[in-house]
């Protein structure tokens, strides 16, 4: 497995790569890596010749007071498990390679940046579409990979790539959970044993809300108050949203038809986690 800091070192292997005829799978990620990582990994080497695993903590994603500098990482780990799982490339630039002193140029998807996460975190959705958009450039694959855990990221991922023309299929991957509920995430490391607990509310809740919904509820109000009120029982939840949107433009509905994405973000304690299903049409 190749270790690449450097833009330059990317794009000479993915040159001889496609000289070779080899289809390219991508997996973009912020690193200390985690069973969800692993299985867009094992999904990208399914599908594809050669697999490039992207380690970068994006800073432009970042709010002034959110959690950058602390953000988990561990670089050692995240190369045994890409290199376990089958990953021949790991991109793993710092700041200054991804971002020139003086660049200006910014990307904002309209519309589907506006709510759920977007509604708190404003500059958000901009910062993603950014690097993602300069990766996408640098490793040029055929196929990239997307947790659904992070929905509306692969809603605004799939609409840039269409408007932009990106040659690029972005493949949407099931949320692995741990055997609790709770979706896996970085974050989760932030925990302490009594926040790890709480924070399985967020699976109970939706799992109840599923339910509703496959039972024949169509009551937009009744699926959200239900959710709600399960969350609100545990002392340690504070919502920060809790919405029923269309999946493909997150934009709310009236009632429950169609493909639906039911998203929620809670903080237990101080660490934000989100969470999510989706009803396909």
């Amino acid at each position: 497995m190749i270790i690449a800091n450097t833009i330059k070192e990317v794009r000479l292997q993915i040159k001889a790569w496609m000289k070779e005829g080899k289809s390219i799978g991508f997996v973009p990620t912020m690193g200390f890596l985690h069973e969800g990582h692993q299985s867009l990994i094992e999904r990208a080497k399914k599908e594809n010749d050669k697999v490039v695993v992207s380690v970068f903590v994006n800073p432009t994603q970042f709010g002034p007071t959110e959690d950058l500098e602390s953000y988990p990482r561990d670089f050692e780990k995240d190369t045994m498990l890409c290199e376990m799982t089958g990953a021949d490339l790991i991109f793993h630039p710092d700041a200054k390679e991804m971002y020139e002193k003086g660049a200006s140029t910014l990307i904002h998807v309209e519309g589907l940046t506006n709510a759920l996460c977007g509604k708190s975190r404003p500059t958000h959705f901009g910062g993603v579409c950014l690097v993602v958009s300069k990766l996408f450039h640098i490793v040029s694959p055929d196929r990239a990979y997307f947790g659904e855990k992070d929905a509306q990221q692969l809603a605004v991922i799939k609409r840039m790539v269409k408007d932009l023309n990106f040659d690029i299929e972005i493949v949407g991957c099931p949320i692995i959970r741990e055997v609790d509920g709770l979706a896996k995430s970085s974050r989760n490391a932030y925990l302490n044993t009594q926040e790890r607990a709480a924070a399985t509310i967020l699976n109970k809740a939706l799992t109840k809300g599923k339910e509703t919904i496959l039972a024949g509820e169509t009551n937009v109000v009744k699926v959200k108050n239900e959710i709600t009120e399960i969350i609100c029982k545990e002392p340690l939840a504070k919502i920060d949203y809790v919405e029923i949107v269309d999946f493909d433009t997150i934009a709310p509905v009236k009632s429950i038809k169609g493909n639906i994405l039911v998203a929620v973000a809670v903080f237990i304690g101080k660490t934000r986690l989100i969470d999510n299903f989706i009803i396909q049409a």
